[in-house]
């Protein structure tokens, strides 16, 4: 991960980048030009916990993101997901990150709504605040219905409050109305697999990197 000032936020958002495209990288970057920090990082997962296989390996998924991003300093990407031999909890994660920045500085986690309301499906989800601050990224005019146990989530954590979040290390929830692109991982891995173009979903390396290695591919029996 790139160096930052040493009291400024680190904030980033995880995935499996399956591929990763043009709406992960928008959303990231308004969340970095919003919250005004130096570079929001993006972490690949290993192999998801919570989710089913994703199409093509990990180092290729993680290739991607690197080629994606290289170009723009104001996103980051980190490896240590990929690179860890223990399963992709989000948990785990941030305790490995709190661990090399430091108990002060803050910490923040980029979840979309359907993650975040998801999140007592996830190890040790209670936990999670305990290590970081949660940025909910909803759609404007987003009908929120948390059940019961995110209901008591929401009203011990939530914040309104950019400055709160920026200002201390961990423990708060605030809610950010963003319109992301209609973009999906899984539409471009349809067109791909139809043997048509994803260009400008996501990023032309990106798609000459899928293309050089035959990612999503359907093999036509012989």
């Amino acid at each position: 991960m790139s160096s930052s000032r040493s009291n400024e936020a680190l904030v980033f958002m995880g995935g499996t980048f399956d591929p990763v495209h043009n709406g992960h990288l928008r959303t990231a970057l308004e969340i970095q030009q919003w919250m005004g920090v130096e570079q929001v990082c993006l972490i690949p997962s290993n192999t998801p916990v919570h989710r089913e296989q994703p199409g093509c390996s990990p180092e290729q998924r993680l290739a991607m993101v690197r080629l994606a991003v290289e170009h723009e300093p104001a996103l980051c990407v980190d490896a240590r997901e990929v690179l860890s031999e223990k399963p992709s909890y989000s948990l785990l994660t941030l305790q490995s990150l709190r661990a090399e920045i430091g108990p002060d500085r803050p910490l923040c986690m980029v979840l979309g709504m359907d993650a975040y309301l998801g999140l007592p499906s996830w190890h040790g989800w209670e936990q999670l605040t305990d290590c970081c601050h949660i940025i909910v990224v909803c759609r404007p005019g987003y009908v929120y219905e948390p059940d019961e146990r995110m209901r008591n989530f929401r009203r011990v954590h939530e914040t309104r409050s950019l400055e709160t979040v920026l200002g201390s290390p961990c423990g708060r929830v605030l809610m950010h109305e963003l319109t992301p692109l209609s973009i999906s991982a899984t539409q471009i891995r349809q067109l791909v697999a139809k043997g048509l173009s994803p260009r400008y979903l996501c990023p032309d390396p990106v798609w000459h990197y899928m293309q050089q290695h035959k990612l999503y591919v359907i093999e036509e029996d012989s």
